[in-house]
């Protein structure tokens, strides 16, 4: 009898996106990333999280150790992630309003990041969101977060030729490749975090 070929282990990624607006070009990445997965990276699945809904952070929302409905979904999905994938550009050299929002959302009693791998990519002006991936990391530090350290993914998303269809996809195939490199970096390190390679 033969013995059962071994499944590969799945890695679940959160992956969430700075920007809330309908075609924000790092929601684009983030669907690349979704598709480049699924057709090139054995063993990982990545799903979106929208952040959008999410109200403000109050304390005084909080009851008896409870979220309102939204929250604790939200806290809920990071939870179940093994590893989380961040897209966002640059907003006055800093993170977003509602990736802040969602980041201490999570970060409440127990903290949801805790031991998770993470990766940034970012599609911005200027310098491609680096400034906001520096801030992000700061952050990570608090919330126990294990970022990869390379490769690092900063796109100038308005520098020619474009990058960008009009709805916010992702068209340009470096760009593309470039982006599965970070995503196979992300499920080596959480692998190898996990100790199941």
């Amino acid at each position: 009898m033969e013995a059962a070929e071994a499944k590969p282990v799945v890695i679940k990624v959160a992956a969430l996106c700075g920007s809330i607006r309908k075609a924000s070009f790092n929601r684009g990445l983030i669907r690349s990333a979704i598709q480049i997965s699924k057709e090139s990276i054995n063993g990982m699945e990545i799903e979106y999280i929208d952040i959008s809904g999410l109200g403000m952070v109050n304390t005084d929302l909080e009851v008896d150790g409870t979220f309102p409905p939204q929250v604790e979904e939200f806290r809920k999905k990071i939870l179940e992630a093994d590893s989380i994938l961040f897209s966002s550009p640059d907003y006055n050299y800093s993170i977003t309003a509602p990736l802040k929002n969602a980041i201490d959302w999570a970060s409440r009693p127990p903290n949801c990041w805790a031991d998770k791998v993470a990766a940034i990519v970012s599609a911005s002006g200027g310098s491609g969101g680096s400034r906001l991936q520096y801030h992000l990391r700061q952050i990570g530090v608090f919330l126990d977060l294990h970022f990869i350290n390379k490769p690092e993914f900063f796109l100038n998303a308005f520098e020619p030729p474009s990058k960008f269809d009009g709805d916010g996809n992702l068209v340009d195939e470096e760009v593309k490749e470039r982006l599965e490199g970070v995503l196979v970096a992300l499920h080596e390190f959480t692998l190898r975090l996990q100790n199941k390679r």
